[in-house]
């Protein structure tokens, strides 16, 4: 068996030209163009980069951006201010707070000072609250997460009843996207690097979320023949034979899972697109709560 790639990429294109017409929609019946906010702490440069590119996809959707940056040093007071400055901003209806911030901001506090009608990125402890709880709704789905349900969904039109196993605890992927998996009707369990036998709990899965941040952890005599693989892991691995003298690989040992699942997301070009893609769709949907 060679497993089906679930090209994330081209997904995330045909997303990004659906919120686009939408956007033109909005502005041809004389509405406001839908605007993006983000707030970024420090010189991280994998920060700047991410940052640069959510502004990049928000000027080819014809959503409005709006950057602002804070030195290392800023106070936690600077920040909060900062976001309740945006609160107030009416041409602003999506705040992103850049994920991490320095070691002495208390991120918690900055993310219950987003008004939750501006939460795009949807980690409000209301909105995750919701999300947890049976019979209520978020206004916004935390953007990978969303991202992996939305392939999952794709490949699999029902998830009901599917044995799906999250390798990964973490506020921003494993536990959303294990709530969002409990809400599809699957059986889940969420697992961890210090979870014992993983292997053996892997193996049972008809559906594997891949998060943990451990290069090629999983390997492809883990998998269940047959599984739905959906890797979220990105890591740099040393490489001198490529350009940059390192590759990017998943959490599951691709060469490997590729000849056990029935289909599977590659890393790069996998979940990576379709966070962007979840963005632009929930700023376009704060934007459209704002219209209400």
């Amino acid at each position: 068996m060679t497993a089906k790639i679930i090209d994330g990429k081209l997904t995330a294109e045909n997303i990004r030209a659906e919120v686009a017409a939408a956007v033109a929609e909005r502005v041809k019946a004389g509405k406001s163009k839908p605007g993006l906010a983000t707030v970024l702490v420090g010189d991280d440069p994998g920060s700047h980069t991410y940052v640069r590119s959510k502004h990049k996809a928000c000027l080819e959707a014809g959503i409005e951006s709006f950057g602002h940056e804070l030195p290392a040093n800023a106070t936690q007071a600077e920040v909060e201010q900062l976001v309740m400055q945006l609160n107030a901003d009416p041409r602003v209806n999506g705040i992103l707070v850049q994920l991490p911030m320095p070691s002495h901001i208390d991120e918690e506090s900055v993310l219950k000072a987003i008004s939750i009608e501006k939460d795009v990125d949807g980690f409000h402890p209301l909105n995750i609250g919701r999300l947890a709880q049976k019979g209520r709704e978020p206004l916004f789905i935390p953007c990978t997460p969303a991202g992996c349900m939305y392939l999952l969904e794709k490949e699999l039109p029902s998830l009901e009843g599917a044995n799906a196993v999250v390798l990964g605890r973490s506020n921003i992927v494993g536990m959303p996207v294990a709530l969002l998996l409990v809400r599809a009707n699957a059986t889940v369990t969420i697992c961890h690097s210090r979870s014992r036998n993983l292997p053996e709990i892997i193996r049972k899965a008809d559906i594997l979320v891949a998060a943990v941040g451990r290069p090629e952890m999983v390997k492809g005599d883990w998998i269940k023949p047959g599984a739905v693989v959906i890797d979220v892991g990105i890591n740099h691995v040393d490489d001198a034979s490529r350009p940059k003298g390192y590759r990017i690989v998943g959490d599951v040992a691709y060469d490997e899972a590729v000849q056990v699942a029935s289909a599977i997301t590659p890393v790069p070009g996998g979940v990576g697109p379709m966070t962007i893609a979840m963005l632009l769709k929930n700023t376009l949907r704060a934007a459209e709560i704002n219209d209400k």
